[in-house]
């Protein structure tokens, strides 16, 4: 879904581990890596959404991680000119999320990077809390920042 302002409506998953490591992973044929993430479809919630895309992206079920909590409000960020589609209708500009901090509960074989007919990643890796931030494509950064920050002391309560 595309709001009125052109972002599309999205969510993000930041799956920690219990060492505070998060989960990154590389989008299949790219030298691109990322927190999970996808659009949120009609008639959806974000919670919904997010264990759509969990299991779509990381082959996890609800059973496998225990949700910590979400951003308070839309994250949002802008694409750059060249990789807005100007001739998609209604036009995306960017994208405004809500993201998720969830904890892994489950053996990590419970991955399953190719379960759905078109996966997403190809390998994924625990990394440093902040690497992710460091690291993103350059026009999420600010918004994983956001995410990372705000979600942080959710896995000191943890």
């Amino acid at each position: 879904m595309i709001d009125k302002e052109g972002f599309r409506l999205n969510v993000g998953i930041i799956l920690s581990n219990d060492k505070g490591e998060v989960f990154w992973a590389r989008r299949i044929g790219q030298d691109a890596w990322q927190f999970p993430q996808g659009g949120i479809d009609r008639e959806e919630s974000a919670e919904d959404a997010m264990y759509r895309e969990l299991r779509e992206e990381t082959g996890l079920e609800p059973q496998h991680v225990r949700v910590l909590g979400c951003t308070e409000d839309w994250l949002r960020y802008r694409l750059p000119k060249r990789y807005v589609r100007k001739n998609q209708t209604p036009m995306c500009i960017g994208q405004k999320q809500i993201w998720y901090m969830l904890r892994m509960v489950a053996d990590e074989q419970a991955f399953d990077l190719g379960c759905c007919d078109k996966p997403e990643f190809d390998h994924w890796q625990w990394v440093d809390y902040w690497e992710p931030s460091k690291k993103v494509i350059f026009f999420k950064r600010k918004v994983y920042k956001r995410a990372l920050s705000e979600l942080q002391p959710l896995l000191q309560l943890a």
